[in-house]
This record gives C-alpha cells, structure tokens and sequence, in this order.
C-alpha cells in the first residue's frame, strides 16, 4: 500500500465534472513529469489545468513530489486528461519536476502506485512514458529510461552516467549565424522563453549530464549563460555565454576533465 495525501488535504478545488472508468478498462500506467520546478504544489497544477488549459480538473490521476509524497488527482477511476487517446486505459502519475530531479524516493513511490493499481486490477498493466503514444519529451529521457528498465524498485536504472570519452555530437539545430542567447538580443538570438525550446533542453541535459548543475527547461536564463561562460572557459573556446555551434558541439565532443 501506498499513502496517498487526499484532494483535501492539498486543497483541491471541486472539479467542474467527471467521467468514471472501470479497472477492467484500465491496461496501462503512464508517467509523465511536469516540466517545472519542484517547488510547484498540486494546487498549481490545478490551477494551471482548470485555467488556462480549460480542463475539468488536474490531468493527472496522481501526482509525486521530490520528497516522494504521493498526492490524490482525479484518483484511481476517474478518466484524466494527461495522454490523449489513452485516459480511459491509463492511470496517470506526473512526477513535479523537472526529468532531472526526479529522486530514488520519487520513484519508489512512482512504483509503488504502479504496484497498488496492479492490485487493484487484478492483473499487471503496462509500464508507459507518456512519449510512447503522444508526440512529446515526457517524462524527460531519464525517467523515461527508469520506465523502460521497468521502474526498479529501487529507484535506479534511469540516471545516465556522466561520459567519460568523447563522442559525435547531434546536428547544431539553428540557422547560420543564429545561437541560444539572451531574450534581450537580436533576432538571431534564441532564448525559448515563448517556446521551452526542446533543442536548448538537449544542450543542457547533455550538460548536466556531464556533471554540471543545470535544469533542463528549454530557457536560456541566468543559469544557463553561467554554465555555458564556464564550460567555454573551461574549454578555451570564445567567451561569450551564448551557445553557437562551437559550444554546443563541444558538449559532446570535448573530453571531460
């Protein structure tokens, strides 16, 4: 069993109506992340849901926190509003964070709602990422990884080990003359701030990857400039804080050090 803080204990808002399912409907267990930081509570979730995505209530079916709390969403029959084509068929589980901060206790706790909706069912459903019936990044490549090596229980086998060699880097994803700078900057300069770029993610997962501290969040923003001065420095490429095509191909072709 797992402990599972209720809709009131978190302050739900009532939702504007929902649509039950049965467990023999359900087949599938998705997890999903929120994209955000871990300092967001289910009430902003809601909030955003009901909001500005007009749904009746939180997507999720439940909802995990770094510190491993499990939190009541829509709950275990309620249909949801986290993967379209599968909310009849799947119970959905959103970690609040960003792929990277998801912890071991996240995951154990992850697990064990998988475990309990299996009891509850009667019969073993099938482990997803969100990514494997939608066209999205979710749940990041590091849990997506942990749900593919099946959700050890012990919260490993999705964490990527930091490179030791160098290796080929993906294609630099802008147009000649343009890079990943400040949202103050020319045209040519890309901050993601009206997109949460999906590429500027790639550069700084794979830079947290190499042991930076760093969230992945698609932003070029005070912590991302910082990391991408360091590592120019630390690799006598120009300084400059923006992230051309030298210092993206760097992170993956330069030998950490």
């Amino acid at each position: 069993m797992v402990d599972i803080i209720s809709r009131a204990s978190w302050g739900a808002r009532s939702p504007r109506n929902r649509v039950t399912t049965t467990w023999n409907r359900r087949t599938e267990f998705f997890v999903h992340y929120a994209d955000g930081p871990t300092t967001q509570t289910p009430r902003d979730i809601q909030r955003y849901h009901m909001g500005k995505q007009g749904w009746a209530d939180i997507g999720y079916n439940f909802l995990v926190d770094a510190q491993g709390h499990a939190y009541e969403g829509r709950g275990w029959l309620t249909v949801g509003a986290h993967a379209v084509g599968h909310n009849t068929s799947g119970i959905g589980v959103c970690f609040i964070g960003y792929d990277g901060d998801a912890t071991a206790a996240a995951r154990r706790t992850i697990r064990a709602l998988y475990d309990e909706a299996n009891r509850r069912a009667g019969r073993t459903l099938a482990m997803r990422g969100h990514r494997d019936v939608n066209s999205t990044d979710c749940p990041g490549d590091q849990l997506y990884r942990w749900v593919r090596a099946g959700m050890p229980v012990n919260g490993s086998g999705g964490s990527t080990p930091p490179p030791t060699s160098e290796t080929t880097a993906p294609r630099f994803p802008l147009r000649s003359g343009w890079y990943f700078g400040p949202r103050s900057g020319p045209n040519a300069s890309v901050s993601g701030y009206y997109s949460h770029r999906s590429d500027l993610r790639t550069w700084q997962r794979r830079m947290r990857d190499r042991g930076w501290s760093l969230a992945a969040d698609g932003l070029y923003g005070p912590r991302t400039r910082s990391v991408a001065l360091a590592f120019q420095r630390e690799k006598h490429l120009a300084i400059d804080g923006l992230i051309g095509p030298e210092t993206w191909r760097a992170a993956w072709t330069s030998p950490i050090t």
